[in-house]
C-alpha cells in the first residue's frame, strides 16, 4: 500500500502539471472506487479549477474552490499524468493541457467528492516530538499497531513502521506508556528520517506503486528489515524474524528490538 513516501512523491510529480489547471470532463469506471453518482461527480468537475492540492496522511486532497477533491491510493492505485488507459483504468480527469488516469487493479482505492471529513491524526512526517511523547504516553497499547492507526499518526504503514522500529531499537509489541523519554526520542528521530530518505528515494516499489510519472522508487533496496525474514540483520546479523501483528506481517530483529 502506498504509504506517505509514495503519496508524497506523486503529490510533487503532479502538482506542476496540476495547479491552476481546468478539468474539461471526467469518466469513472468503478462503483468500488468512484464513491457517489459518477455523473453527478463528473458534472461537478467540470469547468473546476485545480487551486491548491495537499497530501493529508495517505490522502491526496485537490481544493477546488468551494470543493474539494480527495483520492486515496488504497493498495494498487496508481495516478498516472498522461497515462494510458487500460484493463485496470478506475478513473481518467481530462484536463485543459492532459489527461490523469487512475488505475487500480484491486479497486481498494477511493475518489470521493466532496471529500469526507477526514479523522487523521498529526502528520508523521511533521509532528513535534513533545506532541509525539504526550501521545504515546496516553496510550497502553502495542507500538506498532498504535502508529498504524491512521487517527493516532497519519501517513505510517507497514513499510515505514517495521523501518523506523528497527532504527529506533524498539520492540514492535513494546507497550507505548512505558517506553522511556530516550526511546521515544530515538522513535520520533527514526519515524522522521525513515520518511525523508524514502521520499529522497521516490518511495518503495514493491508490486505497484510507480509515481506520478510512471517511475518506480528506490528506498526498497534500502530496507533494514521489511521483507527481509530470514535474512541477517544489517546491525548484529542475527536473522530477521516475521510476526503478525493485528494481522499485518512484521519484521523485525529479535536481538537488536528486545521489548
Amino acid at each position: 500500500m502506498p504509504e506517505l513516501p509514495e503519496v508524497e512523491t506523486v503529490l510533487r510529480t503532479l502538482a506542476p502539471r496540476l495547479l491552476g489547471r481546468r478539468f474539461v470532463e471526467a469518466h469513472f469506471y468503478s462503483r468500488l472506487v468512484m464513491r457517489g453518482d459518477a455523473e453527478e461527480t463528473a458534472g461537478r468537475l467540470r469547468g473546476r479549477v485545480i487551486r491548491a492540492i495537499e497530501r493529508r496522511g495517505k490522502f491526496l486532497v485537490f481544493d477546488l474552490g468551494g470543493e474539494t477533491l480527495s483520492i486515496h491510493l488504497g493498495m494498487t492505485g496508481r495516478l498516472l499524468w498522461e497515462g494510458t488507459p487500460g484493463p485496470h483504468t478506475r478513473a481518467m480527469f481530462v484536463l485543459d493541457n492532459g489527461r490523469l488516469i487512475y488505475d487500480d487493479p484491486r479497486q481498494f482505492g477511493r475518489i470521493e467528492l466532496p471529500a469526507r471529513t477526514l479523522r487523521l491524526g498529526p502528520d508523521a512526517l511533521s509532528i513535534e516530538e513533545r506532541e509525539f511523547t504526550e501521545l504515546l504516553r496516553a496510550r497502553r497499547g502495542h507500538i506498532k499497531p498504535l502508529l498504524l492507526n491512521q487517527a493516532f499518526v497519519s501517513g505510517m504503514g507497514n513499510i515505514y513502521t517495521d523501518e523506523a522500529l528497527f532504527r529506533a531499537r524498539i520492540h514492535p509489541r513494546a507497550i507505548a506508556s512505558r517506553m522511556s523519554r530516550q526511546r521515544v526520542r530515538r522513535l520520533h528521530q527514526a519515524i522522521r528520517e525513515i520518511l525523508a530518505a524514502a521520499i529522497e528515494s521516490g518511495g518503495s516499489s514493491i508490486s505497484d506503486y510507480v509515481d506520478g510519472e510512471g517511475r518506480a522508487g528506490f528506498f526498497q533496496f534500502q530496507h533494514q528489515v521489511y521483507g527481509r525474514a530470514g535474512e541477517p540483520c544489517p546491525a548484529c546479523g542475527t536473522p530477521i524474524r516475521r510476526i503478525v501483528i493485528v494481522q499485518r506481517g512484521t519484521h523485525y530483529c529479535p536481538k537488536c528490538q528486545r521489548v
